[in-house]
């Protein structure tokens, strides 16, 4: 199997809709033995939802913006394991005032708090978790939406994620040396609890459904978990600072001059 004995920490597993939560199922189905992280209320949401993996597992306490908690959960998964031999980074968060079209309007303090969270916390878990990754290697992968352009209504959380695209670059400019590989997904809208959050979601799956070329369901998620988990294999040996589009080809496709 694809993971056959790799242990992965899991993050932002939220509902069975959640890219996460397909990462988390492909990853069990493909031999890998995982946790799972989130925090606060959400906590309790993963919880339920962990139960409908697979094989259940834990969802850890772990808030990404506070480095006492991943340094709790990295020692956890030293006692666990010994080990960890990749990590999803699936966590993203921009407040309300960041997003819909009132880019000019967004003050600091939201726009700190969208980049703390969505970008800078990839280092902040690469950085707790490297002591139990450096001597054997590993993958880390985040979950991405194409930064390349300014998409209408995304606001500062499209500038969050050219932050964690740079984040990623620089990671696996940093990790090497440990033969730890960074890269992203860049994954086409998918009908998540914080997609459908998003002001004009519907408005952007359905202009994404006519223009790729491979066509996009937004209830799909699969096609994600399973390049995510690619990345997290030792397939992907020798593939770093890769942005992996997984969007049925719209990223790849011209204006549509008859729409």
């Amino acid at each position: 199997m694809l993971l056959d004995g790799k242990r992965l920490l899991i993050t932002g597993v939220l509902t069975p809709q959640s890219i996460a939560f397909e990462v988390a199922r492909i990853a069990q189905e493909e031999g890998a033995e995982i946790a799972l992280t989130n925090f606060g209320k959400a906590r309790a949401l993963a919880q339920r939802t962990a139960r409908r993996l697979p094989q259940p597992v834990d969802v850890l306490e772990m808030n990404a913006n506070d480095p006492s908690q991943i340094k709790a959960v990295a020692h956890e998964l030293q006692n666990r394991w010994g080990h960890l031999d990749g990590f999803l980074h699936a966590i993203a968060y921009a407040p309300p005032d960041s997003l819909g079209g009132a880019f000019m309007e967004t003050p600091w303090d939201s726009v700190a708090v969208a980049i703390q969270t969505s970008a800078y916390s990839l280092k902040g878990l690469a950085e707790g978790m490297l002591p139990l990754m450096k001597e054997a290697g590993g993958s880390i992968v985040s979950l991405d939406f194409d930064a390349s352009v300014a998409w209408p209504i995304y606001d500062w959380m499209g500038v969050s994620k050219a932050g964690l695209e740079a984040v990623s670059r620089y990671l696996a400019r940093y990790l090497g040396e440990h033969a730890i590989r960074v890269n992203c997904v860049a994954a086409g809208p998918i009908r998540t609890m914080a997609g459908k959050s998003i002001p004009g979601f519907n408005e952007l799956a359905q202009s994404w459904s006519k223009r790729a070329p491979l066509g996009w369901d937004t209830g799909n998620a699969e096609p994600v978990g399973r390049a995510a988990c690619y990345l997290l294999s030792d397939w992907s040996r020798g593939v770093t600072g890769e942005i992996l589009h997984v969007d049925g080809g719209y990223h790849a496709m011209g204006a549509n001059l008859h729409s």
